[in-house]
C-alpha cells in the first residue's frame, strides 16, 4: 500500500477539528509537515499536533522529498497558486472549498491537472456525510416523485466581526481574497450538493445588493438557476438579517411530496408525503471531513475513486460568478 505523507499549506481554524486530525486517522496516511507565513503559528500547530516539521516557505514544503501530497487550507485567492505549484512538482492536491476565488482560476487549475496528470481534489466533504447521502437516497428512490422545483433559503444576523474595518476585517469579507463576501464562503456547499443531486447548473442569474453597509462586499443575494435536466431552482441569501429571520433550509418539491433539509445546522430531514410527516435524524462523524479524506487517500493509493475532483468542483464557481455578475 502506498503511504501518503501530507504537507499542510495553511493551519487555520478548519484544520483544527474539521480536517486536520482525519489525515492521521486513515490507514496509510500521516501529516509530515505544516506551513504558515507566521513562524510562531506554524511551530505551535506542529507541536500541538505532533507534526515533525514546519515551514515558513511554501515551496520548501512542496519540494520536501518526504512529502508526496499537499493539503491547501488557505484563503481562496491563493488556492490556484499553491495547487499549480504542487501539481507541477508532481504532488497531488486536496484543496479547501471553494476551489478558487474565481471561475477563471478554477479553469487554470484544471488545465494544469490535465497537463501534468496530477489529481486535484476539493473539500466538498458534505457529499460524503451520512446526513446528505440520506437526502440523496430519498431524492433518488422516488419517494417524492419527479422533482419540480428546488429552493434555497439562508439568512443569518451579522457577526460582531462584520463591524470591523481595515486590517481587522475578516478575510471572508474581502472579495480580493475570498472571491466575494460570505456568499462565496457559504453558498459553495449548498450549490455543490444541489449539483450532486440534480446535475450541473447551466443557467444562473442573480440580483446582488449591499443593504446594511457594514462592509464593501454583497450582503444580500437573490438568484434563479436551471439545471441541465431542465429543473428550475432559486435561492435567497441574507447575511445581515434579523435574528427572527434566521434560516438554513433547502426545499426539494416533488409531485408526490417534499423534502426539507439544512446544510449547516443538520436539522432533522423533513419528509412530507400523503402518508404524513417524517423527521429523520442522521448523525455525522466526529471529524466531518473524515469520509472524504479517506476517499481521497484511497484514490491516491489506487484502491478507490474519489469523485470530488477539481473538474466536478468548478461548476460551483461558475454559478457563483454568474450570480454575482463576475461572468
Amino acid at each position: 500500500m502506498i503511504h501518503i505523507s501530507w504537507g499542510f499549506i495553511g493551519c487555520g481554524e478548519v484544520t483544527e477539528l474539521k480536517s486536520g486530525p482525519a489525515f492521521n486517522a486513515v490507514e496509510g496516511s500521516h501529516v509530515e509537515a505544516v506551513y504558515s507565513r507566521n513562524a510562531d503559528k506554524a511551530r505551535d500547530y506542529a507541536e500541538r499536533h505532533h507534526i515533525k516539521k514546519w515551514y515558513t516557505d511554501a515551496l520548501q514544503l512542496i519540494n520536501d522529498p518526504q512529502i508526496n501530497a499537499i493539503y491547501i487550507a488557505t484563503p481562496p485567492s491563493s488556492h490556484a497558486t499553491y495547487a499549480i505549484m504542487a501539481m507541477k512538482a508532481g504532488k497531488p492536491v486536496y484543496v479547501e472549498k471553494p476551489l478558487a476565488a474565481s471561475y477563471e482560476d478554477c479553469a487554470r487549475i484544471n488545465r494544469v491537472s490535465e497537463q501534468t496528470g496530477i489529481p486535484c481534489f476539493v473539500a466538498y466533504y458534505r457529499r460524503y456525510l451520512p446526513y446528505f447521502q440520506k437526502v440523496k437516497d430519498i431524492i433518488k428512490n422516488g419517494t417524492i416523485g419527479t422533482i419540480t422545483n428546488v429552493q434555497v433559503r439562508f439568512s443569518v444576523p451579522p457577526r460582531d466581526l462584520d463591524h470591523y474595518d481595515g486590517q481587522h476585517r475578516p478575510w471572508r469579507l474581502q472579495p480580493d481574497i475570498a472571491g466575494g463576501g460570505y456568499f462565496y464562503d457559504l453558498a459553495p456547499h449548498q450549490l455543490d450538493l444541489l449539483q450532486e443531486y440534480f446535475g450541473v447548473i447551466t443557467r444562473a442569474h442573480g440580483y446582488v445588493a449591499n443593504r446594511a453597509h457594514l462592509y464593501d462586499a454583497e450582503d444580500t443575494i437573490s438568484a434563479c438557476f436551471c439545471f441541465e435536466n431542465g429543473l428550475p431552482g432559486s435561492g435567497s441569501w441574507c447575511f445581515v438579517g434579523h435574528q427572527s429571520a434566521k434560516e438554513d433550509r433547502i426545499d426539494v418539491i416533488g409531485v408526490k411530496g417534499s423534502l426539507s433539509f439544512s446544510v449547516y445546522n443538520y436539522d432533522p430531514i423533513q419528509l412530507i408525503t400523503s402518508e404524513g410527516i417524517t423527521n429523520i435524524t442522521v448523525p455525522n462523524p466526529s471529524y466531518v471531513q473524515l469520509p472524504i479524506i479517506k476517499s481521497v487517500i484511497e484514490d491516491l493509493q489506487g484502491i478507490g475513486v474519489c469523485t470530488c475532483t477539481c473538474v466536478s468542483a468548478t461548476p460551483v464557481n461558475w454559478v457563483m460568478d454568474r450570480i454575482l455578475g463576475k461572468l
